[in-house]
């Protein structure tokens, strides 16, 4: 038996995405059949092809085209991939609630410096209640 999310974040899942969908933004008992059950949600890891296709069908959105324009405002998405604190909100009140988050990982690259040269990266874009679209990024290493 594996454990994909704790593989994807400890940057064995290279190739594959994340996907968080609050039930209280998708309400699909099916979802349950691909991915984990967490509170307030299920965190699916698939192939990044099918992962991008599973996001799209969930949020109607592309996923890399959210990627970019989440990237424009810094927040912090938890490291479970389940949650995060939106930046336009002064706590963590319902109505700055994640609906979901998208993410992915990337090697190591010591060429690029900065954080890519600690080691591989995880990318977090998440989406928030009130509309506001963030990003976060870590390094394998600062999760574990």
């Amino acid at each position: 038996m594996t454990d994909p999310r704790a593989e994807f974040l400890a940057g064995e899942r290279l190739d594959d995405v994340a996907l968080f969908l609050a039930e209280s933004y998708v309400s699909d008992d099916r979802l349950e059949e691909f991915g984990e059950r967490v509170d307030g949600g299920v965190v699916i890891v698939v192939d990044g092809e099918r992962g991008r296709n599973a996001f799209r069908a969930a949020t109607g959105t592309d996923a890399m085209a959210f990627a970019q324009s989440a990237m424009a405002l810094e927040g912090l998405v938890d490291s479970d991939l389940a949650g995060g604190q939106c930046p336009e909100a002064p706590t963590d009140e319902d109505e700055h609630a994640v609906q979901f988050v998208f993410a992915f990982a990337e090697e190591r690259n010591e060429d690029a410096g900065g954080i890519y040269a600690e080691g591989d990266v995880v990318h977090a874009y998440a989406r928030c209640r009130c509309g506001t679209s963030y990003s976060d990024r870590w390094t394998v290493l600062d999760s574990a």
